[in-house]
């Protein structure tokens, strides 16, 4: 549900201390270890380039006026180009590929006191989520009812914007004329002018400076099935050491900014326990990201892409020095997804894959659970992918092989679920496609892209 300026005499992103003794919280508690801790607070502000990792771009709005310079969605919520822009697709353009009696719905009993008088037969559903990395996407716009996203490849998705998408949240640009803005996008039909400085379309650009390296969180994430690590988004959105971790001890409220913090631990369902850089411990309560109410703790681990550890999930996370990660340049267009389909009765198919009747480029993403844990893995890092019969021993399971030579057992959920609309195969480039349903698969053995994930190295 994770992203400025323009060139000549442009401004971008430093972050100034406030010095402590000014705008702190002071804790006074009896044999508290956390007695006459401060925190300070900061404020981003415009002063220098931005750095190349950083969400960039060009904000056109009703009118023609356009803002250029660094971006964050939401004002404090996705910052960089490994963040993913989120939607929901308004048609399925692959369901004209396959005759409606072949693609199995649900039926739900109807029934009176308890005796069931027949069955109501729905059609299966083939509304689908987007997702995308942001460095991934070339343009986001407001095209009549829809927002439209261009990728880099030039595939084109029109999303419903009466569904959740994070172009409704806004945007914040750091111009280097105009200072810091929060722009909202124009409505749907809305004349053009009517709006000031309602957002039309938002260009995606490299950031054109070498400003300093973000604050950005790293470190890793500790839970019953391993450790992962890379880059950080805890409660799905702070990202930044100037972000603050809000909560409430028994001194009153505190927000703490994450880049005083050495580690933080599940204490128990409703609190964390914060261990600060000098050693000092504190527990935190009260506030939905420290404790059971978490949305879960994002980590860009290169191995898999990202994970979402669930709250449930979550044990320990400890903080540790990570470099700039991908620039814009870093993520190479998407290639169409390639391979051979073999199913039950031995049948194999070879050509140009469209998977769930969605996902047809290596850099879009199949997302299934393991044990609290959501995998979003780019298909350009999958192998094979292999589907025990029902009957067999792990059939509760799917083995996803990676490019690594890992291979995971995920569960059969989200894309590896009942729920998924099977496999369209386009042998030899013809227009016409072969159609595999879910059922009928055993496994999946893809091509390999010659250039696939940006390196998490940065510069």
């Amino acid at each position: 549900m994770t992203r400025a300026t323009v060139a000549a005499g442009a401004f971008a992103v430093v972050f100034v201390l406030v010095a402590i003794g000014v705008g702190y919280v002071v804790l006074q508690q009896r044999a508290d270890p956390a007695a006459s801790l401060s925190i300070a607070t900061t404020s981003e502000t415009v002063a220098g380039e931005a750095h190349p990792s950083l969400l960039y771009g060009r904000i056109t709005v009703d009118g023609g006026t356009t803002y250029e310079g660094r971006l964050r969605w939401g004002g404090n919520q996705e910052a960089f180009w490994g963040d993913y822009f989120n939607g929901v697709k308004d048609q399925n353009p692959w369901a004209s590929q396959v005759p409606p009696e072949r693609l199995r719905g649900t039926s739900q009993p109807i029934e009176i006191f308890g005796i069931e008088l027949a069955k109501r037969e729905r059609p299966a559903d083939l509304g689908r989520p987007f997702m995308a990395r942001f460095g991934d996407i070339s343009r986001i716009e407001l095209v009549g009812v829809d927002v439209r996203v261009t990728l880099k490849s030039g595939t084109v998705f029109d999303l419903d914007w009466n569904a959740f998408h994070d172009f409704d949240d806004g945007v914040r640009v750091w111009d280097g004329l105009q200072g810091v803005l929060d722009l909202a996008p124009a409505m749907p039909r809305a004349l053009p002018g009517t709006g000031a400085d309602r957002i039309r379309a938002i260009d995606l650009l490299p950031a054109p400076g070498g400003g300093a390296i973000p604050p950005r969180l790293h470190g890793t994430v500790r839970t019953p099935q391993g450790a992962f690590s890379g880059f950080i988004q805890w409660n799905r959105n702070e990202g930044l050491g100037t972000d603050q971790l809000d909560g409430r001890t028994t001194g009153g409220p505190l927000s703490v900014r994450f880049d005083a913090i050495r580690s933080i631990a599940r204490h128990s369902r409703d609190s964390s326990l914060v261990t600060l850089l000098d050693g000092r411990e504190v527990v935190l309560s009260g506030t939905a990201e420290a404790g059971r109410d978490n949305l879960g703790i994002y980590v860009d681990d290169q191995r898999y892409g990202r994970v979402l550890v669930s709250w449930d999930a979550f044990e320990r996370l400890e903080f540790s020095p990570g470099a700039s990660g991908p620039t814009y340049r870093d993520f190479p267009p998407g290639r169409p997804l390639t391979g051979i389909v073999t199913t039950r009765a031995g049948r194999r198919f070879a050509g140009r894959l469209v998977y769930d009747l969605d996902e047809s480029e290596t850099t879009e993403t199949l997302d299934a659970p393991s044990l609290g844990v959501d995998f979003t893995i780019p298909f350009g890092l999958i192998v094979s992918i292999v589907l025990p019969d029902r009957g067999e021993p792990g059939a509760d399971r799917a083995t996803v092989t990676l490019q690594s030579g890992e291979a995971l057992q995920l569960e059969r959920a989200g894309d590896l679920g009942e729920g998924n609309a099977g496999m369209l195969i386009f042998i030899n480039g013809s227009r016409q496609s072969e159609y595999v349903a879910w059922t009928d698969l055993e496994r999946i053995d893809f091509q390999r892209p010659p250039s696939m994930y940006p390196p998490h190295g940065g510069r």
